[in-house]
């Protein structure tokens, strides 16, 4: 019972919940970013304009960010630089889109935001390319 309600954690955990979050955010927001690829041509037209850059570059900007930066989480390659862009664009879903509903019609949106933040701040673990460069 001391064990589980301890604060403590061996190194070996917290790398090991890295790669799960990693992988699991990264599969997740890829498969968005896919859908958008695949279906570019028909959402090009009426998706999202953020800043009044046109529909057509703010769906370019977002399949930057949740295909290929993901695809950068996925491997633990310059994960906190890939986080950042998945970051904005889940502030945006969750701020603009969605109009701040955290939970409701935003709530996938907030826990994609909450898992690029950790990402961002914690980094990738060691199990990870950037772990296996020495970054």
């Amino acid at each position: 019972m001391k064990k589980i309600l301890s604060t403590k954690y061996p190194p070996g955990a917290f790398n090991f919940a890295m790669v799960i979050l990693r992988l699991t955010l990264g599969v997740l927001v890829a498969s968005h970013g896919y859908d958008k690829l695949v279906h570019f041509s028909e959402l090009q037209n009426h998706f999202y304009n953020f800043m009044r850059l046109g529909a057509t570059v703010s769906l370019t900007l977002t399949v930057f960010a949740e295909f290929f930066c993901s695809i950068f989480i996925i491997l633990g390659l310059f994960t906190r630089l890939a986080a950042i862009p998945i970051v904005i664009v889940m502030c945006v879903v969750v701020f603009m889109v969605t109009h701040g509903q955290i939970l409701g019609s935003g709530e996938r949106g907030t826990i994609y935001l909450a898992a690029s933040l950790t990402l961002l701040f914690c980094g990738p673990g060691k199990i990870s390319m950037d772990g296996a460069l020495g970054k």
